[in-house]
């Protein structure tokens, strides 16, 4: 129990630690992203609005030979839109403006050298398939400008950009992989003692029910012995036979407490080794199948020959005990029940099922908690004191199964296990 409380901690504040950093990695790539976009994006715009092109894209139609061209398709002037001279130059784009139909009306390409006409048409058209009007495509940024005869797509080189983000990426997945390795090292460590008072108060109450338990038993021996020689003298009563049951259901709270006590040490089940569970579960059967008869129901059984697991026969036997009583004593008269247990694949399938007749569905999430009665009126006159249950889960945890319980409208109970 105290392992798994440490492993709880540990998991939790991991967890906890890596959504904090996944946030900030997130919040950091995002920022770079809009921020890198945002200054892409202002050189588009320069362009797009540069006086030397200005007439490609103000008022309707296409005029002229295309930016950037004279009439003889040489260069008009270098481009110097941007305020940081030396980023003109390093500023690489090109231009295609396409009609309605998908004709091509020109291209610029005097400031690329990458991509030769053809690409560029291919870059256009993908560019046109978008949604959206900016966007970025290969190692380019492109924006889209609609006038009236012709749609105009500037291509706006953004390679170092991408890398450039690439890289912050990278290194904030790195920076947070690193982080969270020296984190777990650390909460792994410190772990132990932070769950040290914890541990301290459980073996305090471990103890405390152990030698309870012990102290118990002395003089519930007393009272069963003075029991055994008053009846002896004056012969058995109503008094003393409500004496003799509650002695024996003290008796078998006292011993359940000091099993479910074992079952939360850090190694419940030391003595693991291979049996026969198929064996184990007929010799169990055969103790509760008469017990059955006695009260006027039977036991269906569907068991598979041959099953073996590791673990530890008498603490399985004790799990399988407690279910049974627990399906034989809530049944309802003339009610049905039903043990079945098979192999599938590599884990072994018990199932344990009755019918009865809860005025309301017991909470299933609380069914396995110590003490928990889901009919105090039931329990009280069956003697269930809400430990069996707990037992039963603590073995299946010890031997690395799950349990869980469905009863969807207080009719029917199915208990299953997963070893």
């Amino acid at each position: 129990m105290i392992r798994k409380l440490r492993w709880r901690f540990v998991f939790v504040a991991m967890l906890a630690f890596f959504l904090v950093i996944a946030l900030i990695a997130s919040l950091v790539n995002i920022a770079n992203y809009c921020v890198e976009t945002q200054r892409i994006d202002q050189t588009i715009d320069s362009i797009v609005t540069y006086d030397a092109y200005r007439p490609q894209f103000a008022g309707p139609g296409i005029r002229g030979p295309g930016p950037g061209m004279n009439g003889d398709n040489m260069p008009m002037e270098p481009f110097l839109a941007l305020p940081n001279l030396e980023a003109n130059y390093m500023t690489r784009f090109f231009i295609v403006a396409i009609s309605d139909d998908n004709t091509v009306l020109f291209t610029s390409m005097d400031f690329v050298a990458s991509v030769d006409e053809t690409e560029a048409i291919d870059y256009t058209l993908s560019a046109l398939a978008r949604k959206s009007d900016r966007g970025y495509l290969g190692g380019y940024r492109y924006a889209r400008i609609d006038s009236d005869d012709a749609t105009v797509v500037v291509f706006l080189n953004c390679e170092n950009e991408i890398r450039s983000m690439n890289s912050v990426l990278c290194m904030t997945l790195v920076i947070s992989a690193i982080a969270l390795l020296l984190v777990f090292i650390l909460v792994v460590l410190l772990s132990k003692k932070a769950i040290q008072p914890i541990a301290q108060n459980i073996e305090i109450q471990k103890r405390f029910i152990t030698d309870a338990s012990h102290e118990l038993k002395t003089p519930l021996t007393s009272i069963s012995t003075s029991l055994d020689v008053i009846e002896m003298e004056h012969g058995e009563d109503e008094w003393t036979g409500n004496v003799r049951s509650q002695v024996s259901r003290m008796s078998g709270l006292v011993s359940e407490l000091v099993a479910l006590s074992k079952l939360d040490e850090i190694k419940p089940v030391p003595a693991k080794e291979q049996f026969d569970l198929s064996g184990a579960v007929w010799e169990t059967l055969e103790v509760f199948i008469p017990q059955a008869k006695a009260r006027g129901k039977e036991i269906r059984t569907d068991v598979q020959e041959n099953v073996s697991i590791v673990g530890e026969k008498v603490s399985i036997q004790q799990m399988l005990s407690v279910l049974i009583d627990n399906a034989i004593k809530y049944s309802n008269d003339g009610g049905q029940i039903s043990f079945s247990m098979h192999k599938i694949k590599n884990r072994t399938h018990i199932e344990i099922y009755n019918t009865c007749n809860y005025e309301k569905a017991p909470d299933v999430n609380r069914l396995f908690d110590r003490f928990y009665r889901p009919d105090e009126s039931r329990n009280s006159s069956t003697g269930g004191n809400g430990i069996g249950l707990a037992i039963a889960k603590a073995v299946a945890d010890a031997h690395g199964g799950k349990i869980s319980a469905v009863c969807p409208d207080g009719k029917s109970m199915k208990i299953t296990i997963d070893l």
